[in-house]
């Protein structure tokens, strides 16, 4: 096992090389959603097939983070990074030669699997090369990087799409990604810190089986019917998978992912706040463009542009909560943030079918700056606990709850959506454009008033931020190796 001494490189390197490939992985997320729409006209498909394009994204994402540690371990984390890179930009140029929405859907999620690499890949490379005292200024690089994806995607996405069509939402990828193959392949060393894990591949099938069967019958109930035999067969399929694998796993010596870091408190909490974040970010970037394209009738290159304000607020934000995080710590800025995504939230909800502009941007503007106050502090609170020699296993354990819950949020918002539309359309009576535009109104803000109670019930978990759990990751080594 190699010594991290030996193996640091000049800080800004190893970040520049970090920074490109976070970003293309995330761009390809951001700028989708503002197309879906797009996607559903030209495919001629409803909600909750497009959905897919996101929530089968994330799902991937979630699917591959259980065998990342051994993969990182068998091949070193720079040369799995490498490899994810290429693969995602090949899956770019497979998207583009998509013949209708099943294929397209089928390489976003084959796309998803290189993207569920890439993120808690670069963040393991963060806590095992980077010096301990300067780690939280390079998650909060690392955070930029996911968070300036967000402040040009739409943009960007919305102005590709107007202009050249979908297909230049994939082709941008392309050139992005071999610089950050050639410049990973240069800046980052290569290393390996492992000693041997073996692949549980009984364990790895019943977490695929497991959040698949979750997933698609969270997705699916609004069209089967929540009481149906599909619905309730696949919800009992992966909860039975989901516990089998949990109980495998904390009786395995070499777990597929390490459960026992929960016994750390301090990730434990973390990662619960994470999720929170995750589902308030992601139910504006599905919520709003909805909202400004098929209720405003707007075009997705305004969609962007109006997006474009607090998403630039919050990779500025982002960059500057880096600079104070040593000396303000995580709970004050995690507690600042979440309450500003909760007030922010709450203000959405209150969207109706004549929002100003104004208003749609001022509130966006002041969600995201919460998210940027909350999302760097809380995962570095959970990160720093971990000793660097787990690090990667802790990375693929955040990764898959935080993606797993996304996707399935995302499903669940989909559902919600159609399904609150439908009953609304019923009371009203009416049938027209009129009735419809209301009725999506109304669901919407359900969604961000579920959407503010879900930031709400985290805010009480931001106070377990203060305590410090520092000897506690020696004590879970002893356990694995004991």
């Amino acid at each position: 096992m190699e010594s991290t001494d030996s193996i640091q490189k000049p800080f800004w390197r190893i970040v520049f090389a970090i920074f490109f490939g976070n970003f293309m992985a995330t761009l390809s997320t951001t700028s989708i959603n503002v197309a879906l729409p797009v996607f559903m006209d030209d495919f001629n498909a409803p909600l909750n097939t497009v959905q897919w394009m996101m929530s089968g994204f994330m799902l991937a994402t979630g699917v591959i983070a259980p065998i990342i540690g051994y993969m990182g371990d068998r091949l070193s984390y720079k040369r799995l990074y490498v490899y994810a890179l290429g693969g995602f930009t090949l899956t770019s140029l497979l998207c583009i030669f998509a013949w209708n929405m099943e294929s397209l859907i089928a390489f976003r999620i084959l796309q998803g699997l290189f993207s569920g690499i890439i993120m808690p890949t670069t963040m393991t490379i963060i806590y095992q090369v980077i010096p301990k005292e300067k780690q939280a200024s390079a998650i909060s690089l690392w955070t930029v990087s996911a968070m300036l994806a967000p402040a040009f995607g739409p943009t960007l996405g919305g102005w590709l799409t107007e202009s050249y069509g979908w297909k230049a939402l994939f082709l941008m990828n392309i050139p992005i990604g071999i610089i950050a193959m050639i410049v990973t392949q240069r800046f980052i060393p290569y290393y390996r810190l492992g000693k041997g894990l073996s692949l549980d591949f009984i364990g790895f099938i019943t977490v695929i089986i497991g959040t698949s069967s979750l997933l698609t019958s969270f997705s699916q109930s609004h069209s089967w019917g929540w009481t149906s035999w599909k619905t309730i067969l696949l919800m009992l399929v992966g909860i039975i998978m989901i516990g089998y694998f949990i109980i495998t796993s904390l009786k395995s010596n070499e777990p597929l992912l390490n459960l026992r870091l929960f016994q750390i408190p301090r990730f434990t909490y973390s990662l619960i706040l994470n999720c929170s974040i995750t589902i308030s970010l992601y139910a504006g970037t599905f919520l709003i463009p909805i909202y400004l394209q098929k209720i405003q009738h707007e075009s997705t290159l305004y969609t962007g542009l109006v997006m474009l304000p607090g998403t630039l607020a919050m990779a500025l934000v982002s960059s500057l909560v880096g600079k104070v995080y040593n000396k303000v710590g995580p709970f004050r800025l995690v507690m600042s943030g979440v309450l500003l995504m909760a007030v922010a939230t709450w203000a959405l909800s209150r969207l109706s079918m004549t929002s100003g502009t104004i208003f749609v941007v001022s509130w966006i503007a002041i969600r995201y700056i919460g998210i940027a106050m909350s999302n760097m502090p809380v995962t570095n609170a959970g990160m720093s606990a971990i000793p660097s020699q787990l690090s990667g296993q802790a990375s693929a354990l955040m990764n898959w709850i935080r993606q797993g819950t996304a996707a399935l949020s995302v499903s669940l918002f989909s559902t919600i959506l159609s399904s609150r539309t439908l009953d609304y359309m019923g009371k009203s009576g009416a049938n027209d454009s009129l009735a419809a535009s209301r009725a999506l109104t109304f669901s919407i803000q359900d969604l961000f008033i579920i959407g503010t109670i879900l930031v709400v019930i985290a805010v009480p978990l931001t106070f377990f931020l203060r305590e410090k759990n520092h000897s506690e990751g020696g004590l879970i080594i002893r356990k694995i190796e004991g």
